[in-house]
């Protein structure tokens, strides 16, 4: 699943909300768009993940213009006043919301199951706002997998929490390798160290004869975390 940002943009130069930007997202290789000020990578990632119309180009999956799928298959991550946790909220609290969020059942065992296949029991009652930046970006990365449907992330400034570059972009890249398709919004200073970085990633192997669905992962299972199978309403994804 390919995801294309063609010169999508919102206003007119100088001082356009969301300046001309163009970005292709793939499995195996994140793709990345470079933006600053505020509120440009907050309209960077709703236009990337089809909740809003861009002025001027288009944003196409594996080559067609169709938001309802994008909308569909691509969760917002960390997205600022949109799709990000209270800070206050605690690691294991921000857990039991996405489990619900996702419509499976929040039980103190299955929130302990998520935190201990994530590494992060450690942290089950630190505060998100006190968690270092890569255990930020793969908490909320993972948690948005279990949507249903959504094989897609777009990602948005983590470089705002702090930390090095190289620590939280290893994160999206392993989320991508596993298959996902990841969509980075970030600053053009934290971008052109991301740049440096993609050039060492080595492409997936799509020569094996596997079901497509079993490459994702070298032992053929699902790139997302374990769920349970007692599922509440599922919401729709913000």
């Amino acid at each position: 699943m390919t995801l294309e940002l063609d010169h999508v943009g919102i206003g007119e130069e100088p001082g356009a909300a969301l300046p001309v930007v163009s970005a292709v997202a793939a499995p195996g290789r994140p793709g990345v768009v470079a933006v600053e000020t505020e509120q440009a990578p907050v309209l960077a990632s709703l236009v990337a993940g089809g909740r809003m119309r861009p002025e001027t180009g288009r944003v196409l999956l594996d080559g067609h213009d169709d938001d309802a799928a994008v909308r569909r298959t691509f969760a917002l991550v960390d997205t600022p006043g949109v799709a990000e946790p209270f800070p206050v909220l605690t690691v294991k609290r921000v857990v039991r919301e996405e489990l619900a969020f996702a419509g499976q059942r929040p039980s103190r065992e299955h929130v302990d199951t998520v935190l201990d296949e994530l590494g992060l029991r450690e942290h089950a009652d630190t505060p998100v706002q006190r968690v270092p930046t890569d255990v930020r970006v793969r908490l909320l990365a993972e948690l948005a997998l279990l949507r249903d449907g959504v094989t897609g992330l777009v990602v948005t400034s983590p470089e705002r929490h702090g930390g090095a570059v190289e620590g939280w972009f290893a994160v999206v890249r392993d989320v991508a390798r596993r298959g996902v398709t990841v969509l980075l919004v970030t600053s053009k200073a934290a971008a052109a160290t991301v740049e440096h970085l993609l050039d060492t990633i080595e492409p997936l192997d799509t020569t094996q004869t596997e079901d497509p669905e079993d490459v994702a992962r070298p032992d053929g299972d699902d790139p997302r975390l374990q769920s349970e199978t007692d599922h509440l309403p599922t919401e729709a994804t913000a």
